[in-house]
């Protein structure tokens, strides 16, 4: 077991029939950090959240939950916001959010103060005696929110946790989930296709492919690692003396006319990897009209889409 590991996922592999769904995925949840699970649909993200909650074995492999193995016991320490949403429409909203906190092991009038303490945060104290259905898709999408996190769980899992959310209310949870994380009690996985929530509240990603683990590590240092020697340029001229300038010296990535001045291009550039940048750029601004010239900084979705992509074309 690895040390100030929330969950150690050990070459865990599961199939449905002929369709892999896991093979041999490896990675660690450190404690107390917002960890981004990620991959396309189809990657296994779904298999392995299920897995942690329970609901399904692996065929291979090995989790270990706080330096323990994995078991059932653990479930009243999670908690878990699933992708597919539902309350019993019937229920009133007070009721069921009681009813759901006793069955974390809550006394009831411990999850009335708390449920009355976040029903008040997150502006949903007016809907304690509604019936479920009579609550909007998004309210009711706080509602879980907050049974998911009312038992304060060691390991909070959220699939998807903004998505159908307007922009104010999930601000509200992403505000709520960095809260929580900079309180360092709770270790937060967090499984979405928002890259934007992942550069802004997570310390690390995994990236699932096709059941294979594609890329793990820091999101920094990830996007470090996908500059690829690229550089970004903007320049004066034609586009034809820019391209006779560079030679071999650079890989011309793309141009565009787009930049904020009149006869200005903007052109991405791959380096060779034993170029060093500023003497290249001295060199060429001695042939060419540079105006401006920087290390690209890729997003999570560039990371993404290009790993996924070059994974594809290993398969393939």
């Amino acid at each position: 077991m690895e040390k100030g590991a929330a969950l150690v996922i050990d070459h865990v592999s599961k199939s449905y029939g002929p369709q892999k769904a896991l093979d041999a995925v490896h990675f660690t949840v450190p404690k107390g950090k917002v960890f981004g699970l990620l991959g396309p649909n189809g990657a296994g993200k779904t298999t392995l959240l299920r897995m942690l909650n329970g609901i399904t074995r692996a065929d291979a492999g090995s989790i270990a939950f706080f330096g323990e193995q994995l078991s059932r016991r653990h479930l009243p320490r999670i908690g878990y916001l699933p992708e597919e949403r539902g309350l019993y429409k019937t229920m009133r909203v007070g009721e069921q959010a009681l009813y759901f906190a006793q069955l974390r092991g809550m006394k009831k009038e411990d999850a009335r103060a708390k449920l009355m303490h976040w029903f008040e945060k997150l502006e949903v104290d007016g809907w304690w005696n509604k019936e479920v259905s009579e609550v909007s898709k998004g309210m009711a999408q706080k509602i879980q929110f907050i049974l998911a996190i009312l038992h304060e769980p060691d390991l909070l899992i959220l699939d998807e946790p903004l998505s159908g959310f307007d922009p104010i209310n999930a601000q509200r949870v992403r505000s709520t989930i960095q809260e929580m994380s900079n309180q360092g009690d709770t270790t937060i996985l967090l499984s979405t296709h928002d890259m934007g929530s992942v550069e802004e509240m997570c310390d690390e990603v995994a990236l699932l492919h096709q059941g294979s683990l594609v890329l793990n590590g820091p999101v920094q240092t990830l996007r470090d690692e996908a500059r690829d020697g690229r550089v970004q340029v903007t320049f004066r001229g034609t586009v034809m003396q820019f391209t006779v300038a560079l030679g071999a010296s650079a890989e011309l990535l793309e141009v565009t006319s787009d930049a904020p001045r009149p006869g200005e291009h903007t052109a991405m550039l791959r380096l060779p990897s034993a170029t060093d940048s500023s003497q290249w750029i001295h060199w060429i601004s001695g042939t060419v009209q540079l105006t401006s010239c920087t290390e690209w900084q890729p997003s999570m979705r560039d990371v993404f889409m290009q790993a996924v992509n070059e994974t594809s074309k290993v398969a393939s």
